[in-house]
């Protein structure tokens, strides 16, 4: 059972809360151990409001994964992990991680609360919502951004927002576009806004989201604001891996027919993974070289 558990926390989508430390980062803290050690425990208290949210979320949904090629296998709704147990847990991760929280600072609490309640309604109603749904799963990931930002009392660039929400939107229409061509005429069974969208409708939201990422990215690194504070426009170098990173996802989403799992497609394909780690290497020499 602690293994199903555990495997129902879903750590490997912890990944995804690696956006609490986008401000440490660009925020040039990196050298500041304050900043660092606050920043992790922010990373390690959203990693459990995550899970508990995870939870939730698959007791919610247990009768709909189970029709679910891939889902049904969760350890929920193979019946591995009680349901008492799951939401027991849910409500000590939950509580935890709140009360952890505002050992931080109460600005950093009010994020966490805020992510926490917002996913609870995500999870009872607004998931059934056609593109309210894909746009909430966005706005978590700025939650998590903004958050970071709070924890270490750093000031995030509205560039860095705006970028974070359509990088998350395009990775959530991408992943809404998988689910309905993985479960065809079966869509509507597991997720009810499917039953709103086509293949044609989501191809046309994500070309114009994938544009709309690329451009307010590249703003961002030739903004005058982002030149002063870094001391020089070297940001402007690190477009080309965005580019790639976004097209190879789109290859990846079409000729390959993945995307459902985003977590997996950034540790299981090689050039994808290679190109994030070029990323970060580019953004780090860009920020921090004299």
């Amino acid at each position: 059972m602690l293994i199903a558990l555990i495997e129902a926390m879903r750590p490997r989508q912890w990944m995804k809360n690696t956006f609490v430390l986008i401000a440490l980062v660009f925020g040039q803290r990196l050298y500041d151990r304050g900043a660092v050690v606050w920043s992790l425990g922010a990373f390690c208290i959203f990693c459990l409001l995550s899970s508990a949210v995870y939870l939730l979320n698959d007791v919610a949904d247990c009768e709909k994964d189970r029709q679910h090629p891939a889902k049904r296998h969760r350890p929920i709704a193979s019946g591995r992990l009680p349901m008492p147990v799951a939401l027991g847990a849910a409500a000590v991760f939950a509580l935890g991680s709140i009360g952890l929280s505002f050992a931080i600072n109460p600005s950093f609490a009010a994020f966490a609360v805020s992510y926490l309640v917002l996913n609870i309604l995500y999870s009872v109603s607004l998931k059934h919502i056609v593109i309210l749904d894909a746009l909430m799963v966005a706005i978590f990931f700025v939650l998590r951004a903004v958050a970071g930002a709070a924890a270490i009392n750093v000031e995030i660039s509205h560039w860095l927002i705006i970028c974070t929400l359509l990088l998350a939107l395009f990775i959530s229409l991408s992943k809404r576009r998988h689910e309905l061509v993985l479960l065809e005429n079966n869509a509507s069974a597991h997720r009810t806004s499917l039953t709103e969208y086509s293949a044609y409708l989501l191809d046309q939201m994500i070309a114009v989201v994938t544009a709309s990422t690329l451009m307010a990215y590249v703003l961002y690194t030739v903004d005058g604001r982002t030149i002063e504070e870094f001391g020089s426009d070297r940001l402007l170098y690190t477009v080309p891996f965005v580019i790639f990173g976004i097209f190879r996802y789109l290859y990846l989403i079409h000729q390959k027919g993945e995307g459902g799992n985003p977590d997996r497609i950034i540790l299981s394909d090689r050039p994808f993974f290679v190109n994030v780690i070029l990323w970060m290497a580019a953004v780090a020499t860009a920020i921090y070289l004299p």
